[in-house]
């Protein structure tokens, strides 16, 4: 049998070709069967590009339908698919060319003058391009292209797509996922949400991401479902297609600037089967301030790149705020000190994780991805929580130093080290705090150097330009020194402590 995701998913398409998927609020709407034959028209490129199994394809391209089938595109011809924010400065897009060592790069129109020269020294064969609109030179070379019907032969453990997480010791490391790991987290979501016919998806999240890439699209292609497709987040454009809509899926920030909106009513989302939410943690106060305006309780769950999902709070049944419900059905799930020896109930430990979900590893990290797993095959998270006796997990805090800001990843280490590297600055620390929008915003504590004063406009100015926006510090404080423990170790509980309110109203 096929292993290949992608003939999952068509295997849940409706039968009538006709019936629609992808339908943006402009023109240029998909139907089942546009995405059937224009992903082979792109297939059918990659192979006179000489893109063939394991072969990595990188985008950096804007949310457009034409992205989604280059992404099927790539699953049906066996390559593996490497999707990164167009936030990315071209310093960052060098290292992931670099360390994957694609066939193909496609980013936007925008920036092909700008990425040329950077794919090129990296050595990068071939380089195209797709605007927002999913039109540039890739949709050229289709034109006139006959369909690749042919869905390459995959075993469950190949390469499906590596997605980057910011690095710990400032060097991002590579998740790769499996056919198997994909397959496997889709179909459970799938089932356990409730999915059923008659579902609307209405897609608001990027899809350089998990949570917009595999959960949300995975799981409405599985459903052979609608799915109202836009371009990025808009609160008032989400208020005018929630009544079109029975799911959707989010990050915090997109509840709490919802709620900012008088139009959100009872009324409005009548219709709603199923609000969830994910990626960061969803603040009580979020989740009973949109059941009082709506009705409706949100689904919060818990995933990462490297698992997909892991937890969800009950379709049926009580949805806890501040949880993120049980493990799924395939996934082990246990609590544990920092040794791996296993704790009991209601103590707080790493939590650490085994299932058919969990990545394969980092790319050309072997020793890296030998030590976050323990020799019974669990994975270290690195997050800090709590499990109940009856399974239910809460997550508490993190290990590691991750901060998670509107939905997106930064490790402070790969910020220190560049703000480290700008003159007039001594050392630094950075550190999470607080945010009413993006849940966690970073803030960096600096010491200066020598006679010079270095400002903040300085520092964020030759920060700009290595460092994806995301990742920049909202707010930045000099200090006379970092605060250090009796070991030399930087005390950023301490910095969170003192700077942890800058953001509260």
């Amino acid at each position: 049998m096929n292993a290949n995701l992608y003939a999952l998913l068509r295997s849940h398409f409706p039968g009538d070709p006709s019936a629609p998927c992808l339908e943006p609020e402009d023109d240029g709407a998909v139907s089942y069967g546009d995405l059937d034959t224009g992903s082979a028209v792109i297939s059918r490129l990659l192979g006179e590009l000489d893109v063939e199994k394991g072969d990595r394809v990188v985008v950096q391209a804007d949310k457009s339908p034409r992205a989604v089938l280059l992404y099927l595109a790539c699953l049906r011809r066996g390559a593996v698919y490497v999707p990164l924010n167009p936030a990315y400065t071209p310093s960052e897009v060098f290292y992931f060319l670099s360390d994957s060592e694609p066939k193909l790069f496609v980013c936007t129109a925008a920036a092909a003058e700008e990425l040329a020269p950077v794919a090129e020294a990296a050595g990068v064969p071939h380089l195209l391009t797709m605007d927002p609109a999913g039109d540039g030179t890739l949709a050229e070379a289709c034109a006139g292209l006959a369909p690749d019907p042919a869905v390459a032969a995959t075993a469950a453990d190949d390469l499906a797509a590596i997605l980057y997480t910011s690095g710990t010791t400032g060097r991002s490391k590579g998740a790769m996922l499996s056919h198997r790991n994909l397959a496997s987290n889709a179909l459970a979501l799938h089932r356990i949400w409730g999915w059923a016919p008659g579902d609307v998806l209405l897609h608001v999240l990027p899809i350089f991401h998990v949570h917009g890439l595999f959960v949300a699209l995975h799981c409405a292609l599985l459903n052979g479902s609608p799915i109202l497709f836009m371009p990025r987040f808009d609160a008032e454009g989400v208020l005018r297609l929630l009544p079109r809509a029975t799911v959707m899926m989010g990050v915090p920030t997109f509840y709490t600037r919802l709620l900012e909106q008088p139009g959100l009513t009872p009324e409005i989302s009548r219709g709603m089967r199923l609000f969830i939410s994910g990626s960061a943690p969803l603040l009580e106060e979020t989740f009973h301030a949109w059941e009082r305006r709506t009705g409706h309780r949100i689904l919060e769950r818990y995933g990462m790149t490297e698992a997909g999902m892991i937890t969800s709070n009950p379709l049926e049944g009580e949805r806890i705020a501040g949880t993120v419900g049980f493990p799924l059905p395939d996934v082990e799930a246990r609590i544990a000190d920092d040794r791996g020896k296993v704790l009991p109930p209601g103590e707080t430990g790493i939590l650490e994780i085994r299932g058919p979900n969990v990545f394969k590893g980092y790319w050309r990290m072997p020793d890296k991805t030998a030590a976050e797993f323990r020799d019974d095959g669990f994975f270290i998270t690195g997050d800090l929580a709590r499990m109940d006796a009856d399974g239910r997990v809460s997550i508490v805090g993190r290990a590691r130093d991750l901060i998670i800001s509107g939905g997106f990843n930064v490790y402070p280490k790969e910020v220190e080290l560049l703000i480290d590297d700008i003159a007039g600055v001594g050392e630094s620390a950075v550190f999470g705090v607080y945010h009413p929008d993006f849940g966690e915003a970073v803030a960096a504590a600096v010491t200066r150097s020598g006679a010079g004063g270095v400002t903040e406009a300085e520092i964020l100015e030759a920060l700009s330009r290595r460092l994806a926006r995301f990742k920049l510090p909202k707010r930045i404080y000099f200090v006379d020194e970092l605060p250090r423990n009796a070991m030399g170790k930087v005390q950023k509980n301490q910095l969170r402590d003192r700077y942890g309110d800058a953001f509260r109203t």
